[in-house]
């Protein structure tokens, strides 16, 4: 683990002022798939919510890289991903990085529910995003799909598939992005 931190360092500091191409090096694996962007993307201010109702957006959490994962009960790939997304939480979550599950279109609590319970979620909280505004919004077309945002909330980059939010390779390009 400490040979992926300075790994992540290095990279960092060799791009800190550049765009996000630094991050190119360090894709592998899953992460493969993950497209960054020659220069960060404006987000729009997109909302969505908890499971009580209470409205979010992405400011809510600006200062802090984060994975925007939108992700539906009945998306096998999504059963794959979600369990290494909340592990990805459990260790990396907090001041510096959060996960932003948002479960887009109809998803009924009692399936969220038991898809929670039979994968294993312990740490991600469910942000809903019933009709698909949210998701609309940033384009995405098909499920999974998470985006990486910087701490000043622009597009990084998105995966488009399943991924190991695990691997070495996506911890490396988080830690890069949190050294900034």
């Amino acid at each position: 683990m400490f040979r992926l931190i300075l790994t992540a360092l290095l990279y960092a500091s060799l791009s800190l002022g550049a765009n996000a191409e630094g991050l190119d090096e360090l894709r592998d694996g899953d992460m493969r798939k993950l497209q960054v962007h020659d220069s960060p993307r404006q987000m729009p201010a997109m909302g969505f919510e908890t499971r009580d109702g209470t409205a979010h957006t992405l400011s809510d959490t600006a200062g802090k890289v984060r994975v925007v994962n939108f992700w539906a009960t009945w998306c096998a790939p999504c059963r794959e991903e979600k369990p290494s997304l909340d592990r990805l939480q459990a260790d990396l979550g907090g001041d510096d990085l959060e996960v932003i599950a948002i479960a887009t279109g109809r998803n009924s609590d009692s399936s969220i529910d038991k898809f929670n319970a039979e994968v294993g979620i312990e740490h991600l909280t469910t942000y809903l995003d019933p009709g698909s505004q949210a998701a609309r919004s940033v384009g995405v077309l098909g499920l999974p799909v998470s985006i990486l945002v910087d701490r000043e909330g622009r597009e990084i980059g998105r995966l488009t598939g399943g991924a190991d939010w695990g691997s070495e390779s996506a911890r490396a390009i988080l830690a890069a992005l949190i050294a900034r």
